[in-house]
């Protein structure tokens, strides 16, 4: 891969970084509930997955509109890494360091919501409370939970890359 290409990713990259570090940092400010926020959630999936398509998409203008799938696949990887990698390691120091108590907030409210939502399933109750008592159990921003969730989200963030790998690549026919 081109030096300029891996240039690029790794700026889009950081961007992803800066922008999900301030809106954490901007939920932690103004209202810590909406950290349970499933359509908060989404839409930061679908920001960190329009990160890695315009990442793929001006890697491929850089380099004169053809991309190979591997080229187009490492540049969408490289951004997303970096750019979840920042974002856990501020959410980390936030609430392993900073502000501890924040986290067993969420947690409160990770429960709240995990029971209104398995209720509107319809859940047995002693699925419900086992569903409770795992979540109370766990410490959510740990070290080894939040590194879990990084490669969990990093497998997810591949398979969604190999997709778009697979629609953005095109090879020069006079190649």
């Amino acid at each position: 891969m081109k030096n300029s290409i891996k240039s690029s990713a790794i700026n889009y990259g950081l961007y992803l970084g800066g922008l999900l570090s301030l809106i954490i940092v901007s939920i932690y400010a103004i209202d810590l509930s909406l950290m349970v926020n499933m359509w908060l959630g989404i839409g930061l999936l679908l920001v960190v997955v329009g990160f890695g398509v315009v990442s793929v998409a001006k890697s491929k203008s850089i380099l004169e509109g053809f991309i190979s799938f591997k080229q187009a696949f490492s540049s969408y990887f490289i951004t997303i890494a970096i750019g979840l990698a920042i974002n856990v390691l501020v959410s980390a120091i936030l609430f392993n360091f900073i502000d501890p108590e924040a986290a067993e907030f969420i947690k409160e409210k990770t429960v709240e919501v995990t029971i209104q939502m398995m209720e509107g399933f319809g859940a047995p109750a002693e699925t419900i409370a086992e569903a409770v008592e795992n979540i109370e159990s766990q410490n959510q921003y740990s070290l080894v939970n939040i590194l879990k969730s990084l490669v969990w989200s990093l497998v997810l963030q591949s398979v969604i890359g190999l997709i778009v790998a697979a629609i953005m690549k095109k090879t020069n026919p006079d190649a």
